[in-house]
């Protein structure tokens, strides 16, 4: 039996998330041994994995190598940037661009209904990576799933890699 003592507030049973076993290992601290991940991605470091879709002189657009769900992406200037408001103007309006032709496409394509778009900044906030990025996950009709209301667990059918090349294809037709 559950002792809901135990958990904070009293009233709430601790998340459970299935992900890929690679993601263990990357949470873990087993990742390519570069200074910072999305620098690496924007040197185009052979050592680190690299989801691009687009980029422009100032940012870049990839697919989250580990998704929340189909569609979820990551906007992130190329200069090494730890807080927001380090960036330009002109690197954050660049950064509204992409994610409005971003939400565009989704919107068009996928028929996706709702987003959520946001920073997770510093490690408080569950920010892994210390560079500035937004994530932009596109949200689903009825997502939820069994698991997430009986077991409050979720599970990601979606591999990233197969994603870059649809997403490419779709990003070079929009306008």
């Amino acid at each position: 039996m559950i002792n809901l003592e135990e958990f904070e507030g009293g009233n709430e049973l601790p998340r459970k998330n299935l992900f890929s076993i690679d993601k263990l290992g990357y949470a873990r601290g087993d990742r390519p041994k570069v200074r910072c991940i999305l620098c690496g991605v924007a040197e185009k470091n052979p050592d680190v994995p690299n989801l691009s879709i687009a980029e422009t002189d100032l940012s870049i657009v990839s697919v989250n190598l580990f998704p929340y769900n189909p569609g979820h992406l990551i906007i992130f200037p190329k200069r090494h940037i730890l807080r927001l408001q380090e960036a330009t103007d002109e690197e954050m309006m660049d950064i509204h661009r992409l994610s409005v032709k971003a939400i565009t496409i989704l919107t068009n394509e996928w028929r996706t209904e709702g987003f959520n778009l946001g920073y997770n900044i510093g490690k408080n906030s569950g920010g892994s990576i210390p560079h500035i990025h937004q994530h932009l996950l596109p949200r689903f009709p009825n997502e939820a799933g069994f698991l997430d209301v009986f077991a409050d667990t979720r599970i990601v059918i979606y591999e990233p890699y197969k994603m870059v090349e649809e997403f490419k294809r779709l990003w070079n037709l929009a306008t």
